[in-house]
């Protein structure tokens, strides 16, 4: 099977119809964690929701060739003393908190469409043109695939920075770091 992405749109506005397409396709790349109290659909749309009215919101969602969703990711700003760097357990450099960040909260992709570079692709369409000085981070589960989502970050160019637990239901994450344009 040949899965040619038609394309990758990246919105900045935050639709009824783009809500409903970020759920569906959420629900398919986390069908397995559904039932877990962190990972429940209106748990998501309860972060999606708060994130999707903060500063500097995009998401980038890639289509296949009948326009269905296939993944997506989304970013926000955070500015230096935001609250998102304050559930830091270890101290941040200065580099990465003393300026607007783009912080990347999500990136999926249904299972059909893994190990193709999809998610680099949606991740650099996402950053294009950020307003951000030169940095930007994520969060991620380093148990995540036996470590393997981490890997992967790390072969973008992202290094850890810190640690955090977001809730008291979730894992504890790692966050990572690296300039926008590497």
């Amino acid at each position: 099977m040949t899965r040619a992405t038609t394309r990758i749109a990246r919105h900045t506005a935050f639709t009824p119809d783009l809500r409903k397409t970020i759920g569906d396709v959420y629900a398919q790349v986390r069908a397995e964690l559904l039932d877990h109290p962190n990972y429940r659909l209106d748990v998501f749309f309860e972060c999606l929701d708060r994130h999707a009215a903060e500063p500097g919101w995009a998401i980038a969602i890639a289509a296949d060739a009948d326009g269905g969703a296939v993944g997506y990711t989304y970013a926000n700003t955070i500015s230096p003393g935001d609250r998102w760097w304050k559930r830091m357990t270890t101290p941040v450099v200065p580099r990465f908190t003393a300026r607007d960040t783009a912080a990347v909260k999500e990136i999926g992709v249904i299972p059909a469409w893994r190990g193709i570079g999809l998610a680099r692709q949606m991740h650099d369409v996402l950053l294009e043109g950020r307003a951000e000085p030169y940095t930007t981070t994520l969060m991620v589960n380093p148990t995540a695939g036996d470590g393997k989502v981490m890997r992967l970050y790390e072969g973008w160019g992202y290094q850890e920075i810190g640690a955090v637990q977001p809730t008291p239901e979730s894992p504890w994450l790692v966050c990572m770091g690296r300039t926008i344009r590497s």
